[in-house]
C-alpha cells in the first residue's frame, strides 16, 4: 500500500499546479470632469467624444460629451416609464438597451433619431462590439452575442474565472482582443478571452475615486470603461461620480 501512495504522490508532482490569475492595479494618467448626476450605464469613445448612457426611470438618457471638460454637447431622453441601459456604435446607428423593459432602441448615430426597436427576454446591462460581432451582458455569468444586422442572439459565452462562474458582468468594452466587464458592486474589471470564456486577469481600481481627495456627494459604483483604440487611452467611471479617470495598467507581482 505505501508504494502505491508514493506512486500517487510522485504523479501528483508531476501535474502542474494553475497559476493564479495575474492581478492589474493601475496608474492614473489624467483625470476629467464627469457629470456627477449622470449615473452611467453605459460608455464608449468614437472621434474624439465619449458617449454616455444613463439609466434610473424618468432621468434615462443617451448624450454626447466632450471628454476635455465633460460638457453635455447633445443629449436625448429615454421615454420617463424606461430605465436606460448600455450602449453602443455600429456604423451610422446607435444601439441601446433598457433594463427590464424587455426592449431596446436603435437611433441615427449623428441625430440620436429613433430609428426602430428591438426586444429580447430577459434584463438588459450593457453592450459592445468588434468587428463582426456585438457583445451583451445581462446580469448573468453569460454573454449573449447578437448579430448586428437583426439584433438577434446568436449564442451566448459562459465566463469563469478558475473553473467558476462570474456573474454580475456589467458595462463592457472590446480592448485588443478582449472584453473588459465591470463586475457590479465592486471595484473590479474581469479580462475576458471572447472564445473561451475564461477569465484571463482582474483589474483591481480601489482606491480610484478616493484618489481625488474626500468624496463628496453620494456616488455610486464603479461603471463605466471606454477605449481609444487609436491612441490606445483606456477611460474608466462610476455611477454618479465626478471624475472620469483615464488609468494605465500595471500587473501586480504574484505572491512568491
Amino acid at each position: 500500500m505505501s508504494r502505491w501512495i508514493a506512486v500517487l504522490f510522485l504523479v501528483l508532482a508531476a501535474i502542474p499546479c494553475a497559476a493564479a490569475l495575474p492581478v492589474y492595479g493601475y496608474e492614473v494618467v489624467h483625470v476629467f470632469p464627469h457629470d456627477r448626476g449622470a449615473f452611467t450605464e453605459g460608455l464608449f469613445y468614437r472621434d474624439g467624444f465619449l458617449y454616455e448612457s444613463t439609466g434610473l426611470e424618468g432621468r434615462s438618457s443617451v448624450r454626447k460629451v466632450k471628454l476635455e471638460t465633460g460638457e453635455v454637447v447633445q443629449s436625448t431622453q429615454l421615454s420617463p416609464a424606461l430605465f436606460g441601459e448600455g450602449i453602443v456604435d455600429w456604423g451610422n446607428e446607435l444601439i441601446g438597451l433598457t433594463w427590464r423593459n424587455h426592449v431596446g432602441f436603435v437611433a441615427d448615430f449623428t441625430s440620436f433619431a429613433l430609428l426602430r426597436q428591438f426586444s429580447y427576454e430577459g434584463e438588459g446591462w450593457a453592450l459592445t462590439h468588434n468587428d463582426a460581432e456585438i457583445f451583451m451582458s445581462d446580469g448573468t455569468a453569460a454573454l449573449r452575442v447578437l448579430d448586428p444586422a437583426t439584433l438577434a442572439e446568436k449564442r451566448r459565452i459562459s465566463v469563469t474565472a478558475e473553473g467558476q462562474p462570474v456573474d454580475q458582468l456589467n458595462e463592457l468594452e472590446w480592448v485588443k482582443g478582449e472584453i473588459f466587464a465591470n463586475i457590479w458592486q465592486s471595484d473590479r474589471i474581469a479580462r475576458i478571452d471572447p472564445k473561451t470564456g475564461h477569465v484571463t486577469g482582474w483589474i483591481d481600481l480601489t482606491g480610484l475615486l478616493a484618489s481625488q481627495g474626500a468624496i463628496t456627494g453620494h456616488p455610486d459604483v464603479l461603471n463605466g470603461i471606454a477605449y481609444d483604440a487609436a491612441r490606445q487611452r483606456l477611460f474608466v467611471t462610476g455611477k454618479l461620480w465626478p471624475w472620469l479617470f483615464e488609468i494605465r495598467l500595471k500587473r501586480r507581482p504574484l505572491n512568491p
